[in-house]
């Protein structure tokens, strides 16, 4: 929501930094330059601000106390505000510059600023603001009347209703699915359709941070409270207050802070990191993982009565190479927001593209084929894209399962050639032993005997066609003597 009428201004700005020295300076040279000016005190502020007024453009500080700078960009990415960012900082460095593009910053400044600088990218912000909206706001908008959701299957259909029985209600929701499925993205679905939607969206990736952080994270700290703890923080329950908090990957928790989590569950309250003082949580909870949590309660990794607590509305995500029908609706959705994104024109795929796509079996699911698009984009000479291109970026070691029997098949090869690559990779499994293997596959011994004559796979000598278990298949006479033989059978 960024866009607004102006009159003669050329921009709405909101400034965000905790000293007022460096604010004011910051206001004072886009004042000057035609720009209305809001400032904000913090990161929190700012959020407020941002809920009720729109802008253009926000440039924050990165060092600031609670949520600093690259928190705030993360906010602004989660709740979707569609305004650009600037970040000025006297800390500059290369991860913290990386983090904030990688939520949507425009682009990054050091203190001290050069006036000029500062004018030029403000102004850069606001050109480019104005090139994705109103078309690619709106179409946002669209899109998120599924929330992203897209897919036409009959388990993506099922989860679409799934979600719309539960939204409505407050109760927890605990989403299972593979890495790549969107969990995140079925849970946002969650929360713009329940009551609390006009509230604050927060999420916190536990695997990100270590056991000793992620208390501090959840429910905040009190200056003194450890070792490094400076000042005062803000945890996610307050940050979601009113509104919603995703524990993504919750399995990550220790089971120290699980007991502590179950008693927030339950009690709706907590204390802060070195206080004692009890607030309330008016938050609605949100949980996922990509394990199987019975499994963890089994193993002991994992509280049983902090599972009971969390599975009260399940919802799975299915993988993508379940979702055979949604993966091209998925590429051409991705390829709109390309073509977006990075100012092009819209890039095809050739049609042996499309069929490389439909026989992969997406390990990585949609982030994947998300990522895989982007690459083809960016890098793409206005020609469509072919398998070509495609296929090194789905060979790579760790884009497949190393549990597979066999290597991929290329895209063409004939049903004739992969049932004869499958049997002969049964039977290799087998050590050769037909029984076995007839029965792997589901056919006779006899049949399988003629379609290995059929492949020319006939042994080089003598076989012996048993078919008692404790006897190996396919053992040439030349190999064994009769004692030895006599010796297997009798075992």
């Amino acid at each position: 929501m960024s866009r607004s009428s102006h009159s003669s201004m050329s921009g709405r700005v909101l400034v965000v930094d905790d000293h007022a020295a460096a604010r004011e300076s910051v206001a004072y040279a886009l004042h000057q330059g035609g720009y209305e000016v809001v400032c904000s005190a913090s990161a929190v502020e700012a959020l407020s601000a941002l809920k009720k007024t729109s802008f253009d453009v926000v440039i924050t500080d990165l060092q600031m106390p609670g949520m600093d700078g690259l928190e705030l960009i993360r906010r602004i990415e989660q709740q979707q505000l569609g305004v650009q960012v600037l970040m000025i900082t006297a800390h500059a460095t290369i991860s913290s510059a990386v983090e904030a593009m990688r939520h949507g910053a425009f682009d990054y400044l050091e203190k001290p600023f050069d006036v000029t600088r500062l004018e030029q990218l403000v102004a850069q912000a606001i050109a480019r603001g104005q090139l994705l909206v109103p078309d690619a706001f709106e179409s946002s908008l669209l899109e998120d009347a599924d929330f992203g959701l897209v897919g036409t299957s009959t388990t993506m259909n099922e989860l679409r209703t799934r979600i719309s029985q539960v939204a409505p209600t407050d109760e927890i929701v605990l989403i299972y699915g593979e890495s790549g499925t969107g969990k995140e993205l079925v849970a946002r679905a969650v929360h713009g359709m329940s009551r609390r939607q006009s509230e604050s969206y927060v999420s916190l990736n536990c695997p990100a941070l270590s056991p000793q952080l992620i208390e501090s994270e959840l429910f905040g700290h009190c200056r003194g409270a450890f070792t490094g703890a400076e000042d005062e923080r803000i945890g996610r329950f307050e940050m979601a207050e009113g509104g919603t908090i995703l524990l993504d990957e919750i399995t990550e928790i220790d089971l120290t802070l699980q007991a502590k989590l179950l008693r927030v569950l339950q009690e709706r309250t907590f204390e802060r990191v070195g206080n004692n003082e009890t607030r309330t949580a008016n938050v609605r909870v949100i949980a996922s993982t990509n394990r199987d949590l019975s499994e963890e309660v089994a193993a002991g990794r994992f509280r049983q009565d902090l599972y009971y607590r969390l599975a009260v509305v399940p919802l799975v995500l299915p993988p993508l190479r379940e979702r055979g029908e949604d993966v091209q609706l998925l590429a051409d959705h991705f390829l709109s927001r390309a073509a977006k994104r990075l100012e092009k024109p819209l890039c095809t795929l050739e049609a042996d593209a499309r069929r490389l796509f439909a026989s992969y079996h997406w390990p990585g699911n949609v982030r994947e084929l998300e990522n895989i698009i982007t690459r083809a984009c960016v890098l793409n000479d206005g020609q469509p894209i072919t398998s070509a291109e495609l296929q090194p970026w789905l060979e790579q070691p760790e884009q497949t399962t190393a549990s597979s029997a066999t290597e991929r098949l290329p895209v063409g090869t004939s049903l004739e050639d992969m049932e004869r690559q499958m049997i002969v990779a049964t039977l290799e499994h087998f050590d050769g032993h037909r029984a076995k293997t007839a029965e792997a596959l589901g056919i006779g011994v006899r049949t399988l005997s003629g379609k290995l004559r059929s492949y020319g796979y006939a042994p080089r000598a003598k076989t012996l066609e048993k078919t008692d278990h404790n006897v190996r298949q396919d053992l040439p006479i030349h190999s064994a003597s009769s004692a030895g033989l006599s010796g297997r059978q009798s075992a």
